[in-house]
């Protein structure tokens, strides 16, 4: 399937769920991450800040914020900038993403452990995103733990890919858990 007809098939999909299917998915995911020695060992996280078609991450940053060090990314031209998190200092940014003010940028060699979204995902760590290639850009020079995180209809047996695109190093579903190995 190309990832144009992948992109609608998960839009689809997703318009489909009720709030209920939404919380049940994130809960059984970030269950899921939780319980890994990357995530455990990780003092500084880079996620993302959940659209609402996307698998939510606010339950999770307030359960560990305190806890472990959160960064969140923000548009800046072709690249994103990595910031800390402080939910009062947010702001509708870029594609209407909440993204942190300031100018404290941090190092992406800093940062522990980045959780990605994705359109889809394959069991390989390929991803799929929305196109714009933000994430692929970043983590190319990521050396950090990269898990990706999403629903379990946007597991692909394979998706995609081009020249550019970064393969994760673990992907979870609410059912899934996979560790593909590195190429």
């Amino acid at each position: 399937m190309k990832k144009d007809e992948i992109r609608r098939h998960v839009r689809n999909h997703k318009s489909l769920l009720t709030d209920e299917d939404r919380r049940r998915a994130a809960e059984a995911v970030f269950s899921r991450l939780e319980t890994l020695t990357q995530f455990l060992l990780a003092d500084n996280i880079l996620v993302y800040y959940s659209l609402p078609d996307e698998l939510s991450t606010l339950e999770f940053i307030d359960r560990w914020h305190g806890r472990k060090h959160f960064f969140l990314p923000r548009v800046n031209g072709l690249d994103l900038d990595i910031l800390p998190y402080e939910r009062t200092r947010l702001h509708l940014g870029a594609f209407r993403i909440e993204e942190p003010l300031g100018d404290e940028t941090a190092d992406i060699a800093d940062i522990d452990l980045i959780i990605v979204p994705a359109v889809a995902f394959d069991p390989q760590g390929n991803r799929v995103g929305r196109g714009r290639g933000y994430y692929d850009r970043l983590l190319a020079r990521a050396k950090s733990v990269t898990i990706g995180v999403g629903y379990d209809f946007q597991l692909f047996d394979s998706v995609e890919t081009e020249p550019h695109d970064i393969p994760l190093d673990i992907v979870i579903t609410e059912t899934h858990c996979h560790r593909p190995r590195r190429r």
